[in-house]
């Protein structure tokens, strides 16, 4: 964890090789995140966790490194990173397919009891921005818990606030979250 801390902190001072020594400490890590994004996708998807992880790496080459501040804030960008990518996957197989079956991710751990095992990663994505509109804490909640999977603590550290403002958000959002994608699942839309 320490030398995640100080690669961050050499890439934040210019060091543009840091990201280059910092991905193989981090990439087991993403792997594992990354692997359960993609253990809820529908039979045949051909994004792989190897794929998503490098296609994550290539974005991060992009990102203003200046605003990452530590390992669970890197993380959170991954994982904002994450659902971009998985959001132009199911796009360009949904154009594809011209309205075929749409790209499915797991949301077991959003709401295990109350929604499906699996919803449209674009349903998901849309309500994660309607969510950003109303509540944009409520939204980086979700994407750090259920994209870069931190737990309470991680998060909180990534966003500054308390673990119990944390819970809060993340049980408000899976609320809403639930609501949002049960209407679009009744809807029927594919």
């Amino acid at each position: 964890m320490h030398e995640v801390t100080e690669l961050l902190l050499s890439w934040r001072q210019g060091d543009a090789a840091a990201l280059d020594r910092l991905i193989p400490v981090v990439y087991d890590e993403l792997r594992r995140v990354a692997r359960r994004r993609l253990r809820g996708e529908s039979p045949g998807h051909a994004l792989q966790a190897t794929a998503l992880v490098h296609e994550v790496y290539l974005r991060l080459v992009d990102v203003d490194r200046m605003t990452v501040t530590s390992r669970a804030h890197f993380f959170g960008v991954a994982a904002t990173l994450m659902r971009q990518i998985l959001v132009d996957h199911a796009r360009r197989q949904h154009a594809e397919k011209r309205g075929g079956h749409a790209t499915m991710v797991s949301l077991d751990c959003v709401s295990p009891a109350a929604l499906p095992s699996s919803v449209d990663v674009l349903a998901l994505d849309q309500a994660l921005g309607a969510l950003s509109s109303i509540d944009e804490r409520q939204c980086r909640v979700v994407e750090l818990r259920f994209f870069a999977g931190l737990n309470i603590d991680e998060t909180a550290d990534a966003l500054g606030v308390s673990p119990a403002t944390v819970e809060r958000e993340w049980a408000l959002a899976k609320a809403w979250l639930y609501r949002q994608l049960a209407s679009h699942a009744g809807s029927g839309r594919e």
